[in-house]
């Protein structure tokens, strides 16, 4: 195939004419299918003497015949690929076009070259990095520039471990040549070597562990010549890149450092240790230097922004970022702590306030863009700004300088009101601009700001900031400022934040304010946002006295907003009628009312039925009305909402499965919203046809996992009406559907159902006991017989805390029946035990875990010679060359020596590494199951008791030698791994047994439902209890007690004697 024949269909797909253009694009498919086509393609790139905008063509329709014909490799393969030695002629080729002389097709012979080493390297071509160096170390800056675009892909996706440290080698002192030459070299150019660079040092981070002493000598021979040179360019006025420059490419240099450093700061702190002042002085230079550009291109628009020598967008906005975030992992990290103080505290959260202002371009978006002016403000916004970036460095410094900070603050505040006024008088349409982004700076960290004021009001200080006066004196003139909506509507928002430092009565002027501007036909779209806003926060953070009087008018106001708002807004407007229909618990909302407001939450979910964030909300919403105290209204709601809910359940199919999932939560919400005298007459009528024919067919998780989570919530709520419904169709009872549900859960091989499987077999066997007897014993015997199967530790636990619950209400009847169980010619009893023992520790929950125990205390106590002699799974074995890995996570998690529970065993394998644990298989001892039911007791005593006991030893942690940069740690922070000593506290807790304290009982598990925790189970005093049994055993020797406790290793024996000494 000759190029020219290419190259005439490639100028026909370039015609004006449709149908020439359709012809071409036509046979142009069906030539590349040739063998030869990509060569074809190749020379035509590289034919100087043809029109560029042929070539530039050719090269993007290489790219796609690489993709589609080079190799089975690419997912959009097609077939017809090319003969090996025609591949080489078409690398060959691409590579000599990353020396061309026209940019763009160095691009895109780049672009190609990477997608084809990506398929290629290096089995197929092996001299990809030594040709690429070799182009990087000519003196052509058109090859380099040729040459970086590749690397710029290419470090990050193809390079192996093993491949890494030898280029590395040779590269990084190409690269630093290239940085160093800016005569010969553009800076877009230069700035790539650094992107390249940042590669090499993340991926010399993610080899540390594996090549440790090659990484170390790496890092310390590397890593300070680069921040040497980072140094040097960083000196360099700023303010050079951005006045009387054509460009502001310069610019990506610094960016690509500081972009650089932060990553270094994340992976190899220690090395930036020595240099960390002198960049930080650098980003507070740069941020003074270059405000007066931003002012002039951003805040007054002044100007366009130069595009950039290769049309890529070049901010300044693309700079800050970076440099804010390294300064706040910086002061994240506890570095360099006597820099931020004083005057560079002060510089720095100055020149935060004045770079966190609206540009131009925010204004003309967000006057006419609700959705992008509420997301920029969002915890979880994804659209990165410099005022996110700079009030995440308020916030770091708020945490670890916080009276310094917030006194910063008031200093700061008072100068930008002074300033503001000064520029207002003097006839500046801008003056609201820095007001306004200092009261969100302040306000975005308003509750840490609180906290410090409290501390020091606690301790007998002077507050470090005066809120109430601004609240007072300076706020109340800016909420009647229509013609600056952005002030305006940041004034009622800020003055929400602070809600809690105002007087009632202020409180609700403010409230009825923000009120008024949601009814003014006239506002525009940011003071109404932030008046939702304003709103929502108000009523979270005011007393309820205060907000019912308006609870209703409110209520009335934000349900129009509804239909009309989407997205980012929509979330808001719903998240702020969750907060008021919970005002005074709702005892205001009308029957009329509850009926609007169930007609406007069913039209959004109807319109947004696949959202999850929406459906939590709209679950709470309706939850809520359904539980308000006022006669009728529980009745309304669910008259309103329940015949849409059962209708979307029954019609919904497989390939719509999201309708009935979110249908069954939005059903679960009146459940939960229910009076205690129950659903009302005909609920569960309504609701049983569709739901069980729903959960008889479906097969997605979600619509399970819903099912089954709403049918325990009405066995919970009201049993006796699912009991004694009966289809009218099949004549089916209710109780019958349940245990259909649990039957087909049990011999699915899908174990998502997890613990909603468990929670219903337990209140169907505490609610409908006598109910159930019948068919019991085929119950159980299903469930045991699916523990020898299951894989799942939350599905293990569905099947075995049913057990539990019945061994301590009913042991010798439950027993009985297992040691006749036969499932496959093993007892079912042995079949339990096995599985209970193997997977106690990792038993989620409060109550679980407590019945858990008191069932095994209660089986250890029966002394059934069935049980005596039984083996179950015992401890580790902790051979030579495992113990210093289990020494290690056992201190890193807090647990005592020998308590690794089966979890943690399994981590610790892990850590060990895979080639390892292949060497050396983790092994157990086998144990009788007294021992081991002794051993799970004691487990469950340490757990119960004080931290000490879980032998969380800090200061054996802190001993562990890691790049963590920690040398500048206060003692106190030295002791506490970089946390103040009740933060780590905390943490302790935290990673004790199952994630939480058990002595507190404030920290019982949010899926730990009202019933158990008001359970006898839940409140009594578990250490008591197992301690009185422990003595109580050791007094009647209880199953051979003395030499069952003889088995137990020394810690845990010792554990068993204090109990019993009383010590």
């Amino acid at each position: 195939m000759a190029s020219s024949e290419i190259a005439q269909c490639l100028s026909a797909t370039l015609s004006s004419d449709t149908n020439t253009r359709i012809a071409a694009e036509l046979k142009l498919g069906s030539l590349l299918n040739a063998p030869e086509a990509g060569l074809a393609l190749s020379q035509l790139v590289l034919a100087s003497d043809v029109d560029l905008s042929l070539r530039q063509s050719a090269a993007i329709v290489l790219r796609k015949y690489v993709t589609e014909h080079w190799s089975p490799y690419f997912p959009q393969f097609k077939g017809s690929a090319p003969s090996p030695e025609v591949k080489t002629q078409i690398r060959q080729a691409i590579f000599q076009g990353l020396s061309d002389p026209t940019r763009k097709i160095r691009s895109l012979c780049a672009h190609t070259i990477s997608s084809i080493a990506n398929c290629d390297w290096p089995d197929e071509y092996p001299d990809l990095l030594t040709s690429l160096i070799g182009l990087l170390s000519s003196l052509s800056p058109n090859s380099v520039h040729g040459a970086m675009q590749v690397f710029t892909e290419f470090i990050k996706s193809d390079l192996t471990e093993d491949q890494l440290l030898p280029v590395l080698r040779q590269l990084l002192p190409v690269l630093l040549n290239i940085l160093g030459a800016p005569d010969q070299h553009s800076a877009l150019t230069r700035s790539r070597t650094i992107s390249v660079f940042r590669q090499c040092v993340e991926s010399l981070y993610m080899v540390k562990d594996q090549y440790p002493e090659a990484v170390k000598e790496a890092t310390a021979t590397v890593l300070p010549v680069w921040l040497d040179a980072f140094k040097t360019l960083l000196n360099v006025d700023p303010r050079s890149d951005v006045e009387g420059t054509t460009n502001w490419d310069g610019l990506a240099i610094r960016i690509q450092i500081f972009k650089t450093l932060d990553t270094i700061q994340t992976s190899f702190p220690r090395a930036l240790t020595p240099h960390a002042k002198e960049f930080l002085s650098a980003s507070l230079t740069h941020l003074s230097a270059l405000y007066p550009t931003f002012t002039h291109y951003y805040l007054q628009a002044a100007a366009a922004v130069p595009p950039s020598s290769e049309d890529e967008a070049i901010e300044l906005t693309h700079l800050v970022c970076p440099m804010l975030d390294f300064v706040a992992n910086i002061a994240r990290s506890g570095k360099a702590k006597d820099w931020f103080e004083g005057t560079n505290l002060a510089g720095l959260i100055s020149g935060v306030f004045s770079w966190a202002q609206m540009t131009r371009d925010d204004e003309e978006e967000w006057a006419n863009n609700a959705n992008a002016f509420v997301a920029q403000e969002s915890d979880d916004t994804l659209s990165y700004s410099v005022r996110m970036a700079g009030f995440d460095l308020l916030a770091v410094l708020v945490e670890r300088a916080p009276v310094a900070t917030v006194s910063t603050f008031q200093s700061t505040i008072h100068r930008v009101v002074l300033e503001s006024e000064q520029a207002r008088n003097a006839g500046s349409q801008d003056w609201w601009r820095a007001l306004e982004a200092s009261l969100a700076a302040i306000g975005s960290d308003a509750e840490d700001v609180l906290d410090v004021i409290d501390d020091e009001r606690e301790s007998g200080r002077a507050k470090p900031i005066d809120i109430e006066s601004l609240l007072t004196s300076v706020i109340p003139n800016f909420l009647v400022l229509s013609q600056f909506p952005f002030l305006q509507g940041r004034a009622f928002v800020f003055a929400s934040q602070y809600a809690k430092l105002l007087p009632g009565q202020l409180a609700g002027q403010y409230l009825d304010a923000a009120v008024q501007v949601l009814e003014a036909s006239e506002a525009g779209i940011p003071v109404k946002v932030s008046a939702v806003k304003a709103i929502h926060n108000f009523c979270q953070n005011i007393d309820d006295a205060v907000a019912v009087p308006m609870a209703p008018r409110i209520a009335k106001d934000i349900g129009p907003f509804l239909p009309v708002t989407s997205e980012d807004t929509l979330t808001l407007v719903l998240e702020t009628l969750a907060v008021v229909v919970q005002i005074d618990n709702g005892k205001w909302i009308t029957e009329d009312l509850a009926r609007s407001l169930v007609v406007a939450v069913l039209d959004v979910w109807m319109k947004n039925n696949k959202d999850p964030i929406f459906i939590s909300i709209l679950t709470d919403v309706l939850e809520s009305l359904a539980s308000s105290p006022t006669p009728g209204v529980y009745q309304t709601v669910v008259q309103q909402a329940l015949p849409a809910l059962c209708n979307a359940i029954m019609s919904s199919t497989a390939v719509d499965s999201w309708i009935a999932s979110a249908a069954i939560e939005l059903v679960s919400s009146l459940v939960s919203g229910a009076p205690e005298s129950g659903l009302g007459d005909g609920f569960f009528a309504m609701l049983a046809p569709s739901l069980f024919s729903c959960l008889r067919t479906t097969e997605d998780r979600d619509v399970i996992q819903n099912g089954i989570a709403c049918l325990t919530l009405i066995v919970r709520k009201d049993i006796n009406q699912l009991i004694s419904w009966s289809d009218p169709a099949t004549g089916q009872s209710g109780l019958d559907g349940v245990l259909e549900v649990i039957a087909k859960q049990l011999q699915s091989e899908d174990e998502s159902g997890g613990l909603v499987i468990g929670d219903l077999i337990i209140h169907l066997l505490r609610r409908a006991g006598e109910a159930v007897l019948p068919v019991l014993p085929q119950l159980l015997q299903a469930m045991v017989k699916r523990m020898r199967t299951a894989k799942t530790a939350t599905f293990l636990q569905s099947l075995i805390i049913p057990f539990a619950f019945l061994i301590h209400n009913q042991r010798d009847t439950v027993l009985a029946l297992l040691e006749g169980m036969n499932v496959d010619g093993q007892l079912g009893l042995d079949i339990l035990i096995n599985s209970w023992c193997e997977n106690a520790e990792t038993f989620q929950g409060f109550w679980p875990t407590r019945i858990s125990a008191l069932a095994l205390s209660s089986l250890f106590a029966s002394e059934r010679p069935s049980l005596q002699n039984l083996m179950v799974k015992g401890d580790i074995v902790v051979k030579p060359e495992t113990k210093n890995g289990e020494s290690r996570f056992v201190a890193l998690v807090g647990l005592e020596p020998g308590r690794l529970g089966a979890e943690a065993k399994r981590a610790h394998a892990v850590i060990m590494t895979r080639s390892k644990t292949k060497q050396t298989p983790t092994e157990f001892t086998s144990v009788s199951f007294p021992v081991k039911a002794l051993k799970l007791l004691v487990h469950e005593l340490q757990s119960g008791g004080e931290a000490a006991s879980m032998g969380f030893n800090a200061a054996d942690v802190a001993e562990f030698d890691s790049d963590d940069g920690d040398e500048e740690w206060t003692e106190e922070e030295k002791l506490n791994q970089g946390f103040k000593a009740d933060e780590f506290a905390f943490l302790s807790d935290m990673l004790g047994p199952r994630g939480m304290a058990f002595d507190n009982d404030d920290a019982l598990e949010e899926n730990d439902d009202e019933d158990l925790k008001n359970d006898p189970v839940s409140t009594m005093d578990m250490q008591a209890h197992l301690v009185a049994f422990l003595k109580e055993c050791a007094a009647r020797n209880t199953g051979n007690f003395a030499a069952v406790v003889e088995q137990l290793n020394p810690e845990e024996i010792v554990v068993v004697r204090k109990a019993v000494g009383g010590q």
